[in-house]
């Protein structure tokens, strides 16, 4: 007898976006406290002015629900609706059990399915990707798809590479289904051979051994030149891969890695001047997982972003890892 098969909706869309900023708004000129540096030298080589970091009351649990319940209203759903919890983040510190059947329990989901994933600035891509194909495999009919990071608990705030870079907050997105294509297919890949090029200095068997913390390195120059050369071409390919021209796209929004890295992409990409380019880097910092939704948000609050609009977004960080997808503006 046959084995009878799962069927979902024909395609899938973003229902709603959510974001959650922490409190703490820590400008360059507090940078100079822990590096040597000025805010000229931050604001030429990244184009940050401030940065958000938690609050000591503000975790990435709180900031994750915070952004979910904000992302459930502009979706006009509740918890019940949802039947999947996605949560891509590096800074959740505990191996088990997972910061997204956390955030289900405590939203007041029905038993959502839920799980977490690691691919640091492409996460909330890579989740976008899984919930499409979810509502679309009949998996689920809703998922919330969470971006959320506590970088500045994992950043050595003596390292001049990366002190002034690494920030705090969280986005997320209601995926459900549609009857018109409103998501273009995940152009998505990785580089495991430059693993080392971002990663943790220590295991948590060596971080306990020398009572010394686990925090994030980088090879900024080694990640420059991979976003500039192979994530341009990325990107450009995730616009083909909808079968849109670059003057038929309303946005770009890509991961908030670096202000030099977004205007070499816009080069390489011949984007028009009546693309709205995402830019919220300059007083958020670099918040991984959860830098697009954050964006995405910031600009749907200020008019930028209008229901509707066709959106390019690419993430790519440590891994090496990268996705990205065209989506409608909810």
């Amino acid at each position: 007898m046959p084995i009878k098969a799962s069927t979902g909706a024909a395609y899938a869309r973003v229902e709603g976006i959510g974001a959650a900023i922490p409190s703490r708004v820590v400008d360059n000129q507090e940078m100079t406290q822990f590096i040597e540096t000025s805010d000229e030298w931050i604001q030429q080589r990244t184009g940050i002015v401030e940065r958000r970091w938690a609050a000591e009351d503000e975790t990435v649990e709180s900031l994750s629900l915070e952004a979910a319940r904000n992302a459930l209203a502009h979706a006009g759903v509740e918890a019940s609706d949802i039947d999947a919890v996605i949560v891509s983040t590096v800074s959740h510190l505990i191996q088990t059990p997972s910061l997204a059947a956390i955030v289900a329990a405590k939203l007041g989901t029905d038993g959502a399915a839920a799980f977490d994933i690691a691919a640091a600035c492409a996460g909330f891509s890579y989740g976008l990707a899984q919930a499409d194909s979810l509502v679309r495999s009949g998996a689920a009919r809703r998922v919330l798809v969470i971006g959320a990071e506590t970088l500045s608990r994992i950043t050595d705030t003596s390292d001049r590479a990366t002190a002034f870079l690494f920030a705090d907050g969280a986005g997320a997105a209601v995926v459900g289904p549609s009857d018109v294509p409103s998501m273009g297919p995940v152009v998505w890949g990785s580089d495991g051979d430059q693993a080392h090029v971002i990663n943790m200095n220590r295991t948590w068997p060596e971080a306990v051994e020398s009572g010394q913390p686990s925090q994030l390195t980088m090879q900024g120059q080694a990640v420059f030149r991979w976003a500039t050369g192979f994530i341009a071409d990325a990107a450009r390919r995730t616009l083909d891969a909808a079968g849109l021209a670059p003057e038929e796209l309303d946005l770009f929004v890509p991961h908030q890695a670096n202000n030099r890295i977004t205007d070499s992409m816009l080069r390489h990409l011949k984007l028009p001047d009546t693309v709205t380019v995402g830019r919220t880097i300059r007083h958020f910092g670099n918040n991984s997982a959860a830098s697009i939704p954050i964006a995405l948000d910031a600009m749907i609050a200020s008019g930028e972003a209008k229901s509707g609009d066709t959106c390019l977004i690419i993430g790519f960080g440590a891994g090496l890892v990268y996705a990205g997808q065209v989506i409608t503006i909810p």
